[in-house]
């Protein structure tokens, strides 16, 4: 990791900036399986299941044998482990359920709002090298508490045509009426075009490479709508000279071994944690599966150091970062400060990892500084807010003249007769 001590803040934005690809080949090689997937449908999703992840497929749908046979993979200490962190998650999402008000704006108009669920959510789940089967839950969770009447779920199989177990037992914990063992963008374009096999959804969740990142996108234009738009995952760290060194450096890590596009960043007041933290990256990362990963998010990664609080939560602000964690003696203090993250972690004994499976908050957030505009996935995201309104004759009577003089006025003479026709009914 490099060290910026501090930086002025002319240079925040550059030392800010997230590392960049050209996508401009990746769009055209992504555009171009899509338009075969709208095409051909499921043989053309059979063909790239062969090509991309090596699986040769007749059904690409899971059965329920398959499913029993996951059950009996999964120890039944995961099983309780996915049990209580589904618990959690439900509890915190179905505490967000919108509360319907009727509203008299003034005497005989009455207005309202109704949250009415998406009928169809297709949720696409990695399966590369770390099936994420806590995405499930946090996708597939608030979709069930929404009420989403069919909730799709697509996700890559193995060489031999397997999903990972514990894919589908999360899927079966959570609610998922059915899934499918396709990956990548395929899976992106059989959910949002349809094929013979594969329903066509309304919206789109769920993270993914680079190349899932870019067909959701695609589709969005003119298909189906999406959760947000995404990239690598990282996290922010901040500190003073009360954080423990070897929480911190985890904390970095859990977010490092992530991809090797990942980034991640310490904001600090204190200068002796520095070196500190960066002895002990290192002797963690050593210990670490996936150091090689970790190793290469560390490349692009970075510890600033700042003079005071003010500037700490300014530059914070700045970064919008996806996961925020604030190892501080006044953490509260500064989380009243946060203006724009996806996710906060409170004091010292709160790591990420909490919210990644089981504290009950969602781990699906927008990343590459989105959080400035997007939230994190919650159960708003399923749902659609209709707004209704019932005029009575008083009401006509309070608001009639009002819309026939602006709709006269804009010159729309079919709006002000449909109310002109109303008022000489009275």
């Amino acid at each position: 990791m490099k060290t910026y001590r501090y930086p002025k803040e002319t240079e925040w934005e550059e030392l800010l900036r997230r590392p960049t690809k050209d996508a401009t080949e990746l769009n055209d090689v992504v555009a171009s399986v899509l338009s075969d997937i709208r095409e051909r449908g499921d043989e053309a999703v059979r063909e790239y299941e062969l090509k991309f992840d090596k699986a040769h497929l007749t059904d690409l749908a899971v059965s329920e044998a398959e499913m029993q046979e996951a059950e009996s993979l999964v120890s039944n200490e995961l099983k309780q482990a996915l049990q209580l962190a589904h618990q959690n998650i439900h509890t915190f999402h179905a505490a967000q359920r919108f509360e319907t008000k009727k509203c008299q704006v003034t005497e005989g108009v009455t207005c309202w709002q109704q949250a009415i669920p998406i009928e169809r959510v297709g949720l696409y789940i990695p399966g590369g090298t770390a099936p994420l089967f806590s995405t499930v839950l946090m996708l597939a969770t608030p979709a069930k508490i929404a009420g989403c009447s069919e909730i799709v779920l697509c996700t890559p199989p193995n060489r031999e045509g397997k999903v990972n177990p514990a894919i589908l037992v999360a899927a079966r914990i959570a609610g998922v009426n059915r899934i499918f063992k396709i990956g990548g963008v395929q899976a992106i374009g059989s959910m949002a075009y349809g094929t013979e096999s594969v329903p066509k959804v309304y919206k789109i969740f769920g993270p993914g490479n680079q190349f899932v990142m870019c067909a959701k996108q695609q589709v969005s234009l003119h298909d189906v709508a999406i959760d947000m738009p995404a990239g690598p995952s990282e996290v922010e760290v901040l500190a003073d000279d009360s954080a423990r060194a070897d929480f911190v450096a985890a904390d970095l890590l859990s977010q490092a071994e992530h991809g090797v596009d990942s980034q991640v960043l310490l904001v600090t007041t204190s200068e002796g944690l520095l070196a500190k933290v960066e002895a002990e990256v290192e002797r963690q990362l050593a210990l670490l599966p996936r150091n090689e990963i970790a190793r290469q998010a560390l490349e692009h990664s970075k510890m600033i150091l700042v003079r005071n609080d003010d500037e700490m939560m300014r530059l914070t602000n700045q970064y919008a970062p996806e996961h925020l964690i604030i190892e501080t003696r006044n953490y509260m203090e500064l989380a009243a400060r946060v203006v724009n993250a996806g996710s906060v972690f409170l004091g010292h004994l709160t790591p990420e990892s909490a919210g990644d499976y089981a504290s009950g908050t969602n781990h699906t957030l927008p990343t590459n500084g989105y959080a400035v505009a997007y939230n994190g996935v919650n159960l708003d995201s399923y749902q659609r807010k209709v707004t209704f309104q019932e005029l009575t004759e008083e009401g006509l009577r309070q608001i009639g003249h009002a819309v026939e003089l602006m709709a006269e006025n804009e010159q729309l003479d079919a709006h002000k007769r449909a109310m002109a026709l109303r008022l000489e009914s009275l």
